[in-house]
């Protein structure tokens, strides 16, 4: 099977979020992904690398947007 499992990079580690992953796409709110018979779900984060060897994806937290408008 080409399932891959997705991780996102928290202080330094790679934490797993889901596995036998079979849909990554990245969107505007962050990256949507799906599972085998499994409902979409979107993470504020973005793809940091994909290893296809390992079928490992890895995901980065999207950074707070800081607003330097003057009120």
């Amino acid at each position: 099977m080409c399932q891959s499992a997705v991780y996102i990079l928290e202080d330094g580690q790679e934490k797993e979020l889901k596995k036998d992953v079979v849909l990554v796409e990245s969107v505007d709110q962050g990256t949507k992904i799906q599972g085998f018979f499994e409902s979409p779900t979107v993470i504020p984060a973005r793809i940091l690398r994909i290893d296809l060897l390992k079928h490992r994806i890895v995901l980065e937290p999207l950074k707070k947007a800081v607003s330097t408008v003057k009120k």
